[in-house]
């Protein structure tokens, strides 16, 4: 008896959040799903709108873009990210427990804030620009950074700090015994690497990237920003339907919006399949 009414209280502390997720994210999601099979203005049903979001080069070249700075920023994000971790590692715990807290913090500073920063010390009046046009260095005559890779710059900065996070758990799973019964037995560090460390950790490293790669496609906050519509991203043309540069087309943003957690959902699940090929080769 005192077992049920343990799990009645349980539950009954559980039903203000599962009324949250109800409220904020099934809900709309379901809402945005029905109005992306919205013919214009809620006319009928119909598939017009995923015909013309798939049909239109211009929200193409969109989809595209994004899943390209999404690709180059999780990727230069990871390489960075496994060098970090593995040297925060190593350090003291007092220096460990300070590094990852700043870690946090970046990993959380995102947005417009994120934004404006980038453009008060890298912007074409920002501080390092104008310090270095004085000093006569030419390292940012040739950078802009509202550009492609000023825009994959920004991405990175919170890609960077995420990565470290989720992956620096991963190096405990290498044992100190591996390395000493490998160094025993004669081999290097690049082959210890090579044949026991990274097999070990390539599943975080994996799971890391496909949640970089949804973390920078869904951003949208700190791109509108930065380039405003002038650069043609998924979430952005999204953003600009809802709100309505000349007129709102809320049922082909809501079908642009569920391509993009198509797409996010595709690489997820090809990663997952990578991996249980690793894993069984592995074995």
């Amino acid at each position: 008896m005192q077992t049920f009414k343990q799990k009645r209280m349980l539950l009954l502390a559980l039903f203000p959040f599962v009324i949250v997720v109800l409220g904020f994210e099934i809900l709309p999601l379901l809402a945005m799903m029905l109005d992306s099979f919205k013919a214009d203005e809620g006319q009928g049903w119909s598939l017009m709108q995923y015909a013309t979001a798939l049909g239109n080069k211009y929200y193409l070249l969109a989809l595209k873009n994004s899943i390209l700075i999404s690709f180059y920023s999780s990727l230069i994000g990871i390489v960075a990210a496994l060098l970090a971790a593995y040297s925060i590692t190593k350090l003291s715990p007092k220096v460990r427990n300070l590094v990852l807290m700043f870690s946090n913090m970046t990993s959380n500073f995102a947005g417009v804030p994120l934004a404006f920063a980038y453009i008060i010390l890298l912007g074409n009046n920002g501080i390092f620009t104008i310090l270095f046009q004085q000093l006569g260095w030419d390292v940012l005559t040739s950078f802009n950074l509202y550009s492609w890779t000023g825009l994959t710059l920004v991405y990175v900065y919170f890609q960077i700090p995420l990565a470290i996070l989720l992956l620096y758990p991963t190096y405990f799973g290498i044992h100190e015994q591996w390395k000493e019964a490998a160094s025993l037995l004669g081999a290097s560090r690049l082959q210890f690497w090579r044949y026991i460390g990274m097999p070990v950790i390539l599943p975080g490293v994996v799971g890391t990237f496909s949640i970089l790669f949804a973390n920078s496609m869904g951003a949208y906050a700190t791109a509108y920003a930065l380039v405003g519509s002038n650069y043609n991203l998924l979430a952005i043309r999204i953003g600009s339907l809802f709100a309505g540069d000349v007129f709102p087309r809320p049922e082909l943003a809501s079908a642009l919006a569920m391509i993009l957690g198509g797409t996010m959902i595709a690489a997820m699940w090809l990663n997952e399949r990578m991996m249980r090929r690793v894993r069984r080769d592995l074995r």
